[in-house]
């Protein structure tokens, strides 16, 4: 049985399960190259047909998610989402901003009727309908459902916690779940208005970042201040952990106006440090009273706050688990794989996914690559090699920067070494030059490790498991913080891949480069420029080298030399 994962809010996407396997899954800002696209994923819907060479009248059940009122509305006026995509993105002009926002956050606080379920029904069957689906039954799951169902399946425990804290859908903020026996239980539910994700996306843009895609900057950024202490946080009263939720007295516009009032007289980093305080401690008290009520020790979360590495790590050392597990796409992105699973339960008691990997998106045949390179032969010169690793590893250990594009597309937000682009994890240097005039970041983000997993423990501090999806903080030990320059914030952390065998070539170039150096290490951040989505085609590989002005890029066994640099 095909089942058949959508969403159509931020950064939408779809996705196709069958068994325990899942058989596809993309993200649609890859084919329109809008970063974290709101509307339909028709590509993506197309894209897994046509990978699995289905037609859309194979696939009998449809999973769909989100009918809160404010959902429900973008779905009947489209132009509602566009123009808030184009406000949030800032590709407009500031116009009416504090009622825009007083608006927003007032409309999805407001929960799901039976007519918005309806609504976002026959939403749902007139799209589907247009695309050649017949005779499918739609399944509507709420939104922390399919968080849940995306964490608690994916991790492979018999028996967990599941945790779910993000911005907002159906009116809920989080919730506490316990899978036990094969089944899915919500324990407890934390209201809209107690948002510690709309808490930290309110943080990020009175910083002047984009909501809802720079708030990881904020989190870089809090390393910076000088430690404000406690009782100068006047953040740390909004929030209250009782128990399995957390209760504030602040509307959700009533929070952002105190917000705002703090920022205006607070430096930009200790205004940074305050609100990833108030965060971290929070959600560290909220998993310690769950860990502590239910006895059960392995805790799986998601949701977009499960995205903050460095209070990802404070719940790791400090909330008393034993085993735990973050869904690799842990924001809105991952809904339409949540969704597909949850339903894989309810029809078929699937509870439990292989899933050492997540290279689900398209890959591209030699033909393809070919095709690409010579049509843009005027700006590069390119030679098969017999061994790509190799090359691209000789380079890197010269401080060489190297494209790197090869095989499935990764699923989610991070790069983990199909569409990367790697360097030294030794230089300075070439950390800057990344920053600066490739990537173009602002200079106190930092890039991240893909370590092997036999050298994680000789480089990081407390490595009890092995995180090959890049959803973790570590410290580096001592020894190596002077060494790995360019891999590590300026606290020392990183958020490193820890590579095992699920990508072969991908771990012979990282092996290679050990031979060299000494470590199994290499800097791997995201094949893309700042602001545009990772790159799905060799097309998109090879603008992308243009535009960044790169010199080197290994696609498929083709060697590609930039003539202009």
């Amino acid at each position: 049985m095909y089942i058949l994962g959508l969403w159509d809010g931020h950064d939408c996407g779809a996705a196709i399960v069958k068994g325990n396997k899942v058989l596809a899954a993309v993200n649609e800002e890859r084919f329109t190259k809008n970063k974290l696209e709101v509307s339909f994923p028709t590509n993506s819907v197309k894209w897994c047909l046509e990978y699995l060479k289905l037609k859309p009248t194979d696939i009998k059940h449809i999973a769909i998610n989100t009918s809160d009122i404010a959902k429900t509305l973008t779905r009947a006026f489209p132009v509602i989402k566009k123009n808030y995509y184009l406000f949030r993105r800032r590709k407009v002009k500031p116009k009416f901003v504090n009622l825009r926002r007083e608006f927003k956050y007032k409309v999805t606080e407001l929960p799901k009727t039976a007519l918005t379920d309806k609504l976002s029904k026959l939403y749902y069957k007139k799209k589907l309908t247009a695309l050649g689906f017949k005779n499918f039954v739609l399944h509507l799951v709420e939104h922390h459902t399919a968080h849940a169902a995306a964490a608690a399946f994916a991790s492979s425990f018999d028996e967990a916690l599941v945790i779910t804290l993000d911005g907002v859908g159906d009116a809920l903020s989080g919730t506490v779940n316990l899978l036990k026996r094969g089944k899915l239980k919500r324990l407890s539910e934390i209201p809209a208005k107690a948002s510690l994700g709309i808490f930290f996306e309110q943080a990020t843009n009175l910083l002047g970042m984009r909501e809802l895609e720079d708030e990881g900057k904020v989190m870089a950024l809090s390393d910076y201040s000088y430690r404000v202490p406690d009782e100068k946080n006047p953040l740390l009263e909004i929030f209250k952990v009782e128990g399995l939720t957390i209760k504030t007295k602040y509307s959700s516009w009533q929070r952002y106006r105190l917000l705002q009032e703090v920022c205006w007289k607070t430096p930009m980093e200790d205004f940074a440090y305050m609100v990833q305080t108030t965060l971290e401690r929070n959600a560290l008290q909220l998993f310690k009273n769950a860990i502590k009520i239910t006895g059960v020790t392995s805790v799986a979360w998601a949701g977009g706050v499960a995205s903050n590495i460095k209070n990802n790590m404070k719940l790791r050392l400090q909330s008393g688990l034993k085993n735990w597990f973050v869904f690799p796409h842990m924001g809105d992105g991952g809904l339409a794989l949540g969704s597909a699973m949850y339903v894989n339960y309810l029809l078929n008691r699937v509870t439990s996914y292989k899933f050492d990997n997540v290279y689900f998106g398209p890959d591209y045949t030699e033909e393809d690559i070919k095709m690409a390179l010579d049509a843009n032969k005027s700006w590069l010169r390119y030679s098969k090699v017999k061994d790509i690793a190799k090359k691209a590893a000789e380079k890197i250990s010269r401080n060489e920067i190297v494209m790197w594009f090869h095989g499935r597309m990764e699923y989610g937000p991070r790069a983990l070494g199909n569409r990367s682009i790697l360097g030294s994890a030794y230089s300075a240097e070439v950390k800057n030059k990344l920053n600066v005039s490739l990537k173009r970041r602002d200079w106190f983000q930092p890039f991240c490790p893909s370590v092997l997993c036999e050298d994680a423990r000789k480089l990081l501090e407390d490595v009890e498991q092995y995180d090959h999806f890049m959803t973790m903080g570590y410290m580096a030990k001592p020894e190596a913080r002077e060494l790995l320059k360019s891999v590590l914030n300026v606290d020392g952390s990183a958020r490193p891949q820890m590579l095992g065998k699920e990508n072969p070539l991908y771990r012979k170039l990282i092996e290679y480069v050990k031979a060299k150096t000494g470590y199994g290490i290499v800097l791997n951040t995201s094949f893309n420029i700042h602001g545009d989505p990772i790159v799905n085609t060799p097309d998109d590989a090879l603008n992308a080298m243009k535009k960044g002005g790169a010199k080197y890029l290994a696609i498929g066994d083709y060697w590609v030399e930039s003539k202009r640099t």
